[in-house]
Formats: C-alpha cells, structure tokens, sequence
C-alpha cells in the first residue's frame, strides 16, 4: 500500500503485481499501464501487448519499453512471467452485460482488489495512529474528491476532538494548512481523485514543508499525489460511465476510520456520549 509495504501477508494478483512494480522509477506513462494493469489484474496475463496499450490508451511500443524497464527482455517475457509465478484464473466474459451492469462488475473488482490489499493491515494501522495522534486533523479533498474527505470528516468529528474539513480551493487552502500547524497538527489526510488539481499536488507539497505527515487515499500507488504522500493508500476508481465512480476508495476512509478509532481510546465513550444526546434530541426517527 506504501513505499515500505510488506507484501508477505498478500497472494492475490492486484498485490503481487503492486509488488512487481516497487522500486522501479517509471515515468507517467509507465504508471498509467502500471495502473491499468493493477486494476485488471486477473486478465493481463492473458492480454497481448496491443490490447494492454488499448487498455492504457497509451502506444505499442510504450508497453514494450515498460516491461523492459521492469527488467524483462520484452512484454512477451512479462507475461510469461505473470503466468508463471501468479497463475489465476481469467476473469469470466461480461460481453453480455450491458454498460450499467459493467461499471457495477467493474467496481466488485475494484472492491476485491481493495481487500487484497488490506491483507496486509499495517499500512492502514500506521496511518490510523498517525491521524488519531494529531491535534487538530487537516483533512483535504477537492472537486471530485471532496466529497470523500467530507464523509470521512463527518464520522471522524464524532470520535476525534479536532477535525478540520479543506474542501474548497484557492489561496485560503495554505493559509488553513498554517493555522492547523499553529494549533498543533502533525499530520493531514487527504483524498485524492482523478482527474488530479494540481492544487492538491502543490498544497501536499506544502503541508509536507510545514512539517505534517501526510496521509493520502488515492485511485492508485502510481497516482500524481505519490511524490508528496508520506503514506498512499491505494483504491481504484471505476471508470466505465461518464463519470468516475469511487466506491473502494470510499471504503478505504471507513476503513481507516476504524484505524483511527483503535488509537483514540475514549472513540468508543464519545460515539455513547453522542447517541445519548441524539435520543434526547429526537435526532433521529427510528
């Protein structure tokens, strides 16, 4: 899920071939394909080279130069590599689903590749106690993402005493990093989504010089977000509508809600607290 990931604790074929690509600088085409791959792990060792780049929409030749610099002699030897030591099974045909029914398969997918991943808890572990830790929490997520860091700020608010929600840009996004410094913050999370603002890249950037850790949930460990990310926790979004659909990395924020609850020892007292207030208010209709 990291750069320090241990993969010992996962076999299935999104891990193994996250695996396979720590360690090796790639430029931003080459972790497109690393990205299109992960999200299809169970049909790339059945791919050719041409329909791995129409996967990617990136060329032919781009494909051969990305496994050449994984250390193969061509995609032809990648491949042969992936049958090998990741035998699965090929995904089953859904050529007679229509679009709707695509992007639901599509986002099953992305949920068994999630939970691949989270074989290994560590990453998520390690975070939770990084957020539970800080004094206020900073949590950032724009245009596509914002509703992700909202969500995640709804629930945290009712367990960790300081949650503070960045979901709108501009010049002000700075200024709250620092005020979050000032009160005490050590770390942020953030929720990044394609397609990425730039504004987000460059405000990690900045939390980072202003000494937070920073937590980041995005669509891939190959993300643009990676360089400026502490700890990136990776959840495909599904792309077969006309708009993104982000239901693992929403799960993720749940998961890591769950995290964060285990290292703040009074989470459980304040969610009692809070639905006892709730009774008496009648918040709720039951």
């Amino acid at each position: 899920m990291s750069a320090d990931r241990n993969t010992s604790g996962t076999d299935g074929p999104a891990a193994r071939l996250q695996a396979l690509f720590e360690g090796h600088r790639l430029t931003p085409t080459q972790r497109r394909i690393a990205h299109s791959m992960v999200r299809r792990a169970a049909d790339v060792p059945f791919l050719s080279s041409v329909e791995l780049a129409e996967l990617a929409g990136v060329s032919q030749p781009s494909v051969t130069r990305f496994a050449v610099a994984l250390g193969f002699d061509g995609y032809p030897a990648l491949r042969k590599h992936l049958r090998e030591v990741a035998p699965v099974e090929q995904a089953p045909d859904t050529g007679s689903y229509n679009e709707y029914q695509q992007a639901v398969e599509a986002e099953i997918e992305n949920l068994r590749h999630l939970a691949e991943l989270l074989a290994d808890p560590s990453p998520v572990q390690r975070a939770g106690r990084v957020l539970a830790a800080s004094r206020p929490l900073p949590v950032l997520g724009l245009r596509a993402a914002a509703s992700q860091a909202y969500g995640f700020s709804y629930f945290a608010a009712k367990v960790h005493p300081d949650v503070r929600l960045l979901d709108e840009g501009g010049t002000m996004v700075h200024d709250r990093i620092d005020a979050a410094v000032r009160a005490g913050a050590s770390a942020l999370l953030c929720f990044a989504l394609p397609r990425h603002p730039r504004e987000v890249v460059d405000s990690l950037a900045y939390a980072k010089e202003a000494g937070l850790t920073v937590v980041t949930v995005a669509d891939s460990a190959f993300a643009p977000v990676a360089k400026v990310s502490d700890l990136l926790l990776p959840a495909a979004v599904g792309t077969g509508l006309a708009f993104d659909t982000a239901c693992a990395p929403m799960l993720l924020g749940r998961v890591l809600l769950e995290a964060m609850c285990d290292d703040l020892p009074d989470a459980q007292a304040r969610l009692e607290e809070f639905d006892a207030r709730a009774a008496t208010r009648g918040l709720f209709v039951e």
